[in-house]
Parts: structure tokens; C-alpha cells; sequence
């Protein structure tokens, strides 16, 4: 690229700084790579030296990032002409830009390296406390990752909470007042919808789901889903893991995972149709800006709108069964030979209060996030210490879904956000599913005749419109703003409440 030490004009520093930040790109997407193997392949005893390798590209990166010349040439570009215009890729690239590197600035790197080292052995931790099912594995990880956590939040700064701070990274510009008045409404409306679903006649056979579902067949038809719905396996992979996840390398590698059950048909194939959801929006994001702003995903709200619409609002429907059951009973003869679509669908559609987050319902699935959202900011403001999390955790469960854990493998052990240190992440998932409500009643309103394309196994039509309205932006707006241009509403619970009572309510004899 040459040497950009004596950029003179603004567009020359424009462009030596999209070089620079580039190449911090290219530094992340290799620890990527790297955290993407130590899930699926990495030899248990790789721990060690894996978070060394990760500790130093987050150091490395750190450094380039939060070097002075890259704040000069950020600075030789703000008030010019080639930020004229407020929503020009270069216009977007300088605002966003700023915008993290006023924060890199604010970390040392001795505590950047330290969050990449303990977080990379504290998973490994926390995998054997999960097994286990015995919190005081995992106890001394987790009061150091809050600790430093608390730091990183700190060295932010914050007028409100810490958990502000810390939020701006998955969320950008919300906080957590915000949060509490979208989510204080949704509760208080999702809890009578689950209390009259609990009383009424009506109940799935759920037993059909426990079948015999041989993994190779589940890998097989998750493919065919996930490829019917437009994912280029040609730019991207499938592979098993403990806890399913998609990882965007770069332009051209987009990395699916899933875990199977023989006995559990919809925890591979709704998890693969959901990361595929992730991978879509991975593989729609503008190539030739990757590595800026403009060519990132927006937020975590958004990104998780794309895995909950193609999961729930596409991948649960009867329409997507009318045209997908004849193929899964094709391809699971035994298991689904006798089961009609109406049993299948209201078995898949099921609802009822359970343990595990990722196996959630539609209508209890936000209450696991509440309940998380309101720990995560106790364990930061310190009221809450790492050691009473297994009690507290139980106690509010208890409250709030009317079953207790059996053990910490059921309780505070079964996400593995903590143990990355991703602290504020999952407000972001209840966020996804009512942006993924408002953009698909918005899409069904674009796309009068969507039931009857999916009935007809087709999809590209919802592609298409998804690619123009949320993956092509990468960040040029915030996400209220894109809902609200998309949509043309602010963020509301209400479109997702009447998604849940139109679907539900007929289901349950309501």
C-alpha cells in the first residue's frame, strides 16, 4: 500500500486509514479462525498455548488500532469533503471509526491481553464445570472475568451504570434504561400469553421429537434448509460443536456450527436454520468494504434479527412445513411415517417453561434474557457477588417460570457468554426477536404473497428483500433508525406479540 506517513490531502488519508484499519481486520479475522478451531477441532491440551496465540493477536491488533497515526489520520479526515455527505461510506467509516477508537483508546493494552488470556483458559474451565454441573469449577474465572470486566467498563467511563458501557459494544447507542422501557412492556404481556397457554385443553405430542433421528440424516437436511434458504456452502461450512455458533471469517468464509441429538430433532435442525439466519447476513454484507464499518454488521440486535426471523417467523411456520415435511419424512421414514403436519407442527411449536435458553419457545425465550439482563447488571455494579449467582439465579427462576434447576448444568452453567467475557451480550438476543417481528411484518407487507412462495419452497424473494433493506447498510444507520426507516415505527413489542398471539392462540384452542 505503500507508505501513508505523508498523506497530505483528505482523500489520501482517507485512504491510508482504510488500509490501516484494514489490517487490524485482517488480524481479528485470523484470532477468528483461530477461536472458530479451538470449538470444533483444537486438541483439549491446546488450551494453553491457544490463549497465548489469541492474547497476542488481541494485543497486536490493539496496539495498531489505538496507534497515534491513526487518530491523526481520522482527524485529517473529520469536517473535510470527503465526509461531506452523512451517510457516504466515507462519511460512515469516519463517524464509526471514531467512534471505536475514541474507546480502544481508553483500554491498556496489558488489559486487553489479560481479557483474551483468562477468557481463552476460562472457557475450557467452563466446559468441565458444565459437565460437572458444579459452579465452583468455574467460580474463581468467573469473579475474575467481572473484575476485569469492571475495569474495562471503568476505563469506558459511564453516567449512568457500567452495564452502559460495556453495552455500547454489542449495542451501539443503547443503554440500559432504554432496554429496561422495551423490555418492562414485553414481559408484562408475554406473561399472561404463557399463563393461558399453560391452562389451555389443547397439548403437543412432543414425543414424535424424541424419535430416532439418525446425525447424518439431521446434517443432511439441515444442508438442504439451510441451502434452499440461500446459503452458499461454495463460501462457507457446517460443523459440530458443544454450543452452536456462526463465525464470519471474511469475504467468502462464512462457518455454520450445530450439535446433534439422535433423540432430539429440533435442536440441530432449528439451530443450523438460526446460524444460517447469521451466515446469510454474513454472506450479504458488502465484500468490498469488509474490513470498515460500512461492510460490518450493524449490531448484535440486528445480526440476531436475521437468525430469529429465518428460525421462528420462516423456519417454524406452517407454510415452511407445508413445503419441508414431505422431505423430512423422505428423509426420516421411520420416525415421521405415521405423524401428519399438524401433529409435527404443534409439536415443533411447543410451549412450555423449560431450563435451557437455546432450547426456549417463542414465548418464554425473552424471559430467559430478562432474568440474565437483570443478573449481569447486580454482578457489575457489584450487589451481586459471583459466588451467590447459582442462588440468585434459582430463586429469580423460580419466580419468574415456576420450576427450579436441578443443578448449575440447568442453571447459571449453561451459556457460555461468561466465560468469554461477553458481559452485556444478551440483552441483544431479546432485541433480536422484536427486530426480527417488526422486519418480517414489514416484509410481509412488501411481499404480499410470502406464505404461499414458502409453501412453495421458495425464499428469494425474503432474501432479496433482506439484503436490500439490513445487509447492504452494514452501519450506516443505528439500529433504532434503520427499524424505523425499514419499518417506518420505532422498535415496539407489539409486533411481536402479535405474531405470538395470531400463531399461538389457534394452536392452543385460545
Amino acid at each position: 500500500m505503500g507508505d501513508h506517513s505523508m498523506a497530505s490531502t483528505p482523500q489520501e488519508s482517507y485512504e491510508a486509514l482504510i488500509a490501516r484499519v484494514q489490517e487490524v481486520a485482517t488480524l481479528q479475522s485470523c484470532a477468528g479462525v483461530l477461536h472458530w478451531d479451538r470449538e470444533t477441532y483444537m486438541p483439549p491440551r491446546g488450551a494453553a498455548h491457544r490463549a497465548g496465540q489469541l492474547a497476542a493477536l488481541a494485543g497486536l491488533a490493539h496496539e495498531k488500532f489505538t496507534d497515534p497515526r491513526l487518530g491523526e489520520l481520522l482527524a485529517a479526515v473529520e469536517g473535510t469533503d470527503v465526509v461531506a455527505e452523512p451517510e457516504s461510506d466515507a462519511a460512515v467509516n469516519a463517524r464509526e471509526l471514531r467512534r471505536a477508537y475514541d474507546r480502544a483508546t481508553k483500554l491498556p493494552r496489558e488489559l486487553v491481553e489479560e481479557i483474551a488470556r483468562v477468557t481463552s483458559l476460562a472457557h475450557g474451565e467452563w466446559v468441565d464445570a458444565r459437565r460437572r454441573a458444579d459452579f465452583r469449577i468455574f467460580r474463581p474465572w468467573l469473579e475474575k472475568i467481572v473484575a476485569l470486566k469492571q475495569q474495562e467498563a471503568d476505563c469506558y467511563g459511564h453516567e449512568g451504570s457500567r452495564y452502559d458501557a460495556l453495552l455500547e459494544d454489542y449495542e451501539p447507542g443503547a443503554t440500559t434504561a432504554w432496554l429496561e422501557g422495551v423490555f418492562g412492556p414485553l414481559r408484562d404481556a408475554l406473561v399472561p400469553l404463557l399463563e393461558a397457554i399453560k391452562g389451555a385443553p389443547a397439548e403437543p405430542d412432543v414425543s414424535i421429537l424424541a424419535r430416532s433421528y439418525p446425525v447424518d440424516r439431521q446434517e443432511l437436511l439441515g444442508r438442504v434448509a439451510a441451502a434452499a434458504f440461500g446459503f452458499d456452502f461454495q463460501a462457507g461450512r457446517l460443523d459440530t460443536v458443544a454450543h452452536p455458533f456462526c463465525s464470519g471469517i471474511g469475504p467468502g468464509d462464512t462457518r455454520l456450527t450445530t450439535r446433534y441429538n439422535e433423540r432430539d430433532f429440533g435442536d440441530a435442525f432449528f439451530s443450523i436454520v438460526h446460524e444460517c439466519g447469521h451466515g446469510l447476513y454474513d454472506q450479504g454484507l458488502p465484500a468490498d468494504h469488509w474490513g470498515t464499518p460500512r461492510g460490518q454488521a450493524i449490531s448484535l440486535g440486528i445480526h440476531e434479527s436475521q437468525s430469529r426471523l429465518w428460525e421462528n417467523l420462516v423456519g417454524r411456520s406452517l407454510p415452511f412445513w407445508r413445503y419441508f415435511f414431505p422431505i423430512a419424512c423422505h428423509v426420516f421414514p421411520e420416525a415421521l411415517g405415521d405423524v401428519s403436519l399438524g401433529t409435527f407442527y404443534f409439536s415443533i411449536n411447543d410451549v412450555r417453561p423449560s431450563f435451557i435458553r437455546v432450547d426456549a419457545d417463542e414465548v418464554t425465550y425473552n424471559l430467559h434474557i430478562i432474568l440474565r439482563f437483570e443478573l449481569e447488571q447486580a454482578l457489575l455494579s457489584g450487589e451481586l457477588a459471583a459466588a451467590d449467582v447459582p442462588g440468585a439465579w434459582n430463586e429469580r427462576f423460580t419466580a419468574m417460570f415456576g420450576i427450579t434447576p436441578a443443578n448449575d448444568a440447568e442453571g447459571c452453567l449453561q451459556d457460555v457468554h461468561w466465560s468469554g467475557g461477553g458481559i452485556a451480550y444478551f440483552p441483544t438476543y431479546a432485541l433480536g426477536n422484536l427486530n426480527a417481528a417488526q422486519l418480517f411484518a414489514a416484509a410481509r407487507e412488501a411481499i404480499p404473497d410470502l406464505d404461499e412462495q414458502f409453501a412453495r419452497g421458495t425464499f428469494g424473494d425474503l432474501l432479496a428483500w433482506l439484503r436490500e433493506n439490513i445487509h447492504s447498510q452494514g452501519m450506516v444507520h443505528r439500529p433504532p433508525q434503520l427499524i424505523q426507516i425499514v419499518t417506518g415505527k420505532p422498535l415496539s413489542h407489539e409486533p411481536l406479540m402479535a405474531h405470538l398471539r395470531a400463531k399461538f392462540k389457534p394452536l392452543y384452542g385460545l
